[in-house]
């Protein structure tokens, strides 16, 4: 009973419960998008493009993550421009922008006076309990645009997820929507940094839709239960690594990974054999 006590005790705890909760929303609806899109590779390569962003605002002395979400949105919107373009294949774009944001952040972070390792590694592998009120009040802000847009354009975004020529021959803006999921994407990202981490945030974003995938083929089916398997791993991550002394985001993705392991056991399981012919 320490952890849920001491929420009532510690604001940075019940700052950190809080955006657990709306993280896991937000990755888990977002999250349905990419895995359906096929997007996973773009998420990666947006969430370590970031990390130009944030060299360069600690460069400046400015909001890391302010800087980390220009910087993410830019990259989103220019990997979607230059794939919807044709002037260069997607993975390729994917590939340049997420090293060149490495490099970028890597070489202003070395040029900062008083640098050390350690500036970086709440960015790199997560540090929730830095999460602020602000951080926690951005993140429902973004939780409530992203709930209210999944429930008015869950149909149009599904189409576009799928089969964006069938989409287009429906009258949908696929542009449009594409790029507005893109950037989207680059926000969630930005904003739940402070809890996973650039290294570990990605597994947020697949492995509660690939959980829900499993028990589900339906897009909608899967955009309601993602966002519950990510809270819930968020949430129990959270009290492990409370009682544990281990950091959050590593037994956040050990449990979801377990969560992941249980149900395809018990789908295959179940899964029927054939008759024989």
């Amino acid at each position: 009973m320490g952890f849920f006590s001491d929420l009532f005790q510690f604001g940075y705890l019940s700052n950190a419960l809080a955006a657990c909760i709306l993280s896991g929303i937000t990755c888990g609806v977002i999250g349905t998008y990419v895995v359906c899109r096929r997007m996973v590779f773009l998420a990666g390569g947006i969430t370590h493009a970031s990390f130009g962003g944030l060299g360069i605002a600690f460069y400046l002395g400015a909001n890391p993550i302010a800087g980390a979400m220009l910087f993410a949105v830019l990259s989103a919107l220019g990997i979607e421009w230059a794939g919807s373009r044709g002037r260069i294949r997607e993975d390729s774009a994917i590939g340049i922008i997420w090293s060149v944001g490495m490099a970028v952040g890597a070489l202003f972070m070395s040029l900062r006076p008083g640098y050390t390792s350690g500036d970086l590694s709440a960015y790199l592998f997560g540090s929730i309990v830095t999460v602020t009120a602000a951080d926690v009040r951005a993140l429902a802000v973004l939780t409530a645009v992203i709930t209210v847009g999944a429930a008015l354009w869950l149909r149009p975004v599904m189409y576009v997820a799928f089969d964006r020529e069938f989409a287009r021959s429906r009258g949908i803006p696929t542009r449009l929507i594409s790029y507005l999921m893109a950037a989207l994407v680059a926000v969630t990202i930005v904003l739940s940094i402070r809890i996973m981490g650039i290294v570990l945030l990605i597994s947020l974003v697949t492995m509660p839709v690939v959980i829900a995938n499993t028990l589900s083929r339906s897009y909608r089916t899967i955009a309601r239960t993602a966002p519950l398997v990510a809270v819930a791993g968020n949430v129990a991550g959270l009290a492990a690594s409370y009682h544990l002394e281990v950091p959050p985001g590593a037994a956040i993705i050990f449990l979801l990974t377990l969560t992941l392991i249980v149900v395809k056991l018990v789908s295959l399981r179940n899964r029927k054999p054939r008759p024989a012919a």
